[in-house]
C-alpha cells in the first residue's frame, strides 16, 4: 500500500486530550516514537477510520494513541525499521519495544551478554 501524507491524530491516553492532527508520511505502529512540538511519544495504539466514497471504502485518516516518553539513546535500523538496543547482538530482540531477553532496560554498551553475530 503506497502512504502518501496521511492526516493523523495524536491523542494523549492519560489525561485523555488530542494533541492535534498532523500529515505523516509513514504508518505509525505500536512501539515507534513519534516528535511532537519536540516532545518525544510512544505510540500505544493505532486504529484507521474509513470513509464511503464512490460505492467503496477509503482509509480517511489514521488516530494515534501516544504516552509521553523518552527516546531511547539506542536504536538500530533493521528491515527498513527501528528496534531498540544493538540488533548486531546475539541476544537483541529485533522489536521496537523491548531490548533483549537477558539484559532488556540496556544498555547495550558495557553489557556483559552483549555477543556479536557474525555477518551483521
Amino acid at each position: 500500500m503506497q502512504i502518501s501524507a496521511l492526516p493523523t491524530e495524536v491523542w494523549v491516553i492519560h489525561p485523555d486530550r488530542c494533541l492535534g492532527k498532523i500529515y505523516l508520511d509513514w504508518m505509525p505502529q505500536p512501539g515507534n516514537y513519534l516528535e511532537l512540538e519536540g516532545k518525544p511519544y510512544t505510540v500505544l495504539e493505532r486504529r484507521h477510520r474509513y470513509q464511503f466514497r464512490n460505492g467503496r471504502y477509503a482509509l480517511f485518516n489514521i488516530v494515534v494513541y501516544v504516552q509521553p516518553s523518552q527516546k531511547p539513546l539506542e536504536n538500530t535500523l533493521v528491515d527498513g525499521r527501528w528496534v531498540v538496543g544493538d540488533a548486531s547482538c546475539r541476544f537483541n530482540a529485533r522489536s521496537e519495544i523491548m531490548r533483549c531477553a537477558v539484559n532488556p532496560l540496556g544498555p547495550c554498551e558495557g553489557c556483559r551478554f552483549l555477543e556479536k553475530v557474525e555477518g551483521s
